[in-house]
């Protein structure tokens, strides 16, 4: 994508992030995930996680240090592993102390394809490429390192920006996927009918 229209692009203030993590996922839908080096993918998917009151969040049982980035100041990126092989990445959000955040779950490639190729050479169709959080998180070259990163300021190179594009009218929304307990939580949104989707299924939202 040329430089002159990612300029264009703005980022996100805090306040965006200082809310529910409910009201922050189904927004996030369409915004623009970068990193410094010119990789870029438009969210199409998002889970939001909510902290004491949610048995399905890491923070659910507190602050650990696994999750202390979740409970610090929103708009910074949460980082953890999974299945001892894949690493997740989140939108840090709401005050201070309560452990929310919003699961990236699928972003489509707009730009910075071949590093996001030579990032997942086991992916055969450019759809494959960021299709799943784990999938997202390794087309990105986001490991633990960026744990903490702030992506409001981009201060280690990553970031979340708008390119005027609004979130659908009527995402799809459905229970999240993965999980095992508050699986009644209709808290997974979606672009409706998105080729780019991790998972699909949900219901319209009416």
């Amino acid at each position: 994508m040329p430089a002159s229209t990612a300029e264009l692009w703005a980022p996100l203030p805090r306040a965006f992030y200082q809310r529910h993590p409910v009201d922050v996922a189904p927004e996030l839908l369409n915004k623009i995930l970068v990193r410094d080096d010119g990789r870029a993918a438009r969210i199409v998917e998002v889970e939001a996680y909510a902290g004491s009151g949610d048995p399905a969040a890491h923070s659910y049982r507190g602050r650990t240090a696994r999750t202390a980035t979740m409970f610090g100041p929103a708009g910074h990126l949460y980082v953890y592993f999974t299945y001892g092989m894949h690493w997740g990445s989140n939108a840090v959000c709401g005050p201070e102390g309560e452990g929310w955040g919003v699961l990236l779950r699928a972003a489509e490639p707009l730009a910075g394809i071949e590093a996001m190729r030579a990032a997942r050479p086991a992916a055969r169709r450019d759809r494959d490429l960021a299709s799943g959080p784990g999938r997202l998180s390794q087309a990105f070259g986001i490991t633990r390192a960026l744990d903490g990163a702030d992506i409001v300021t981009r201060d280690r190179g990553i970031g979340i920006v708008s390119d005027g594009v609004p979130p659908p009218t009527a995402p799809a929304v459905g229970p999240r996927v993965g999980i095992s307990r508050a699986t009644e939580f209709p808290w997974r949104w979606h672009v409706p009918e998105h080729p780019h989707v991790s998972a699909r299924g949900s219901r319209a939202r009416r």
